[in-house]
């Protein structure tokens, strides 16, 4: 078989009686805009977080955007983000008019470095955004902990670690996505638990607050056509929702055969001075949306093209920080502000990892990379 970043349709054919038995009810129901299976597929959320509010939203870039509108941030305020993240973390603060702050990641687990935060609050500043990249937690319990000294906001970014879980050091366990003010995530088909098109959803364990966002994502209405303040149309399709239900009900297999993959390449290259593995959080488990590995600057290109001649694929998660985007670049960051990630964009390079490897794959991609280095 192929090898493939992500193998979705074989995924698929192996759920697909109930995915198109699913797709099926609701066609025949026709009820293709807030239909029953939204709700449910929101409750069945809202049970396994163990949150007090869901709102499904059309995609995860809007389940920010809407969290931030929901929170009545203004123009010129500050929001603290890791430089090294996908761009819609960044993205929504600009297009409402505020500043995104930019910090470095730790080298290890490429999360959010919680001892720069603190360094760049200033009395501008409303809130924090931690990225859980990769499929780990950031260290959240200092956060909240400077977020309250400072009285700000935190919105966890939790799109690539559904179903991680955060360990607090009374012993506490919580979702990413729901320790904070408001928690937002993606099912984009290639995440952990995704759909087949796009869709989102935003957390909160604050009722009113989540009726508010509900309200945002529905033109501003919770009566229909009685507008109480300015909304977007962000909705979750009736056939994805319909799709996710389903696909729920396996997330924690999912989860189970990333980890197993992830541990195959952690015993083959775990000691190879070529490679650095990915560090894990000691309070966070690990979903594995991706598996990046660390090799240098030298190797990293050449690395990346000799697996392609074997047919193995390869991504690069970001080959360019926010601060040196066209798009997001200020006087303020210019090349060399951020060592860790300048350096990360030049040296990680993520493997294929996904529910349906079989360990011939897994063989070949493992001798592959280590052949590299011989």
């Amino acid at each position: 078989m192929k090898i493939q970043m992500v193998d979705l349709n074989t995924q698929y054919q192996r759920i697909r009686e109930e995915i198109n038995t699913a797709l099926q009810n609701v066609l025949d129901t026709a009820g293709f805009i807030q239909g029953k299976q939204v709700g449910e597929f929101a409750r069945t959320l809202s049970e396994f977080l163990k949150v007090r509010s869901v709102i499904p939203c059309a995609n995860g870039t809007d389940a920010l955007q809407i969290a931030m509108m929901a929170l009545n941030f203004k123009p010129g305020d500050e929001v603290i983000v890791p430089v090294h993240t996908y761009v819609a973390t960044a993205e929504v603060m600009a297009l409402l008019g505020l500043k995104p702050v930019f910090v470095d990641v730790s080298d290890d687990t490429f999360n959010l470095d919680i001892a720069a935060v603190e360094n760049v609050i200033t009395d501008r500043t409303v809130a924090i955004v931690p990225v859980h990249l990769y499929g780990q937690c950031a260290d959240m319990e200092p956060l909240l902990k400077l977020a309250r000294k400072h009285e700000l906001h935190v919105i966890e970014d939790a799109a690539q670690a559904f179903g991680s879980v955060y360990t607090f050091s009374s012993g506490d366990r919580a979702h990413a996505g729901t320790m904070a003010t408001v928690g937002t995530t993606s099912f984009f088909p290639s995440k952990n638990l995704g759909c087949y098109g796009d869709g989102g959803a935003i957390f909160t364990q604050d009722e009113a607050l989540g009726e508010r966002m509900r309200m945002i994502a529905n033109h501003g209405q919770r009566v229909k056509y009685h507008h109480e303040i300015v909304g977007v149309n962000s909705r979750l399709d009736t056939l994805q929702a319909a799709i996710l239900q389903v696909k729920f009900k396996y997330v924690e297999e999912y989860e189970a055969k990333r980890n197993a993959v992830a541990e195959v390449y952690d015993q083959s290259f775990a000691n190879h001075a070529g490679i650095r593995i990915p560090g894990r959080a000691s309070n966070s488990t690990h979903v594995f949306h991706q598996y990046t590995i660390q090799v240098s600057a030298a190797d990293r290109d050449a690395l990346k093209e000799h697996l392609l001649r074997q047919e193995i694929p390869t991504m690069i998660y970001y080959p360019v920080p926010l601060h040196l985007q066209k798009a997001f670049a200020r006087e303020e960051y210019p090349a060399g502000s951020f060592p860790i990630t300048e350096r990360l964009s030049k040296t990680v390079l993520s493997l294929p990892i996904h529910t349906e490897m079989t360990a011939e794959q897994l063989e070949h991609i493992t001798k592959s990379v280590l052949g590299y280095f011989q």
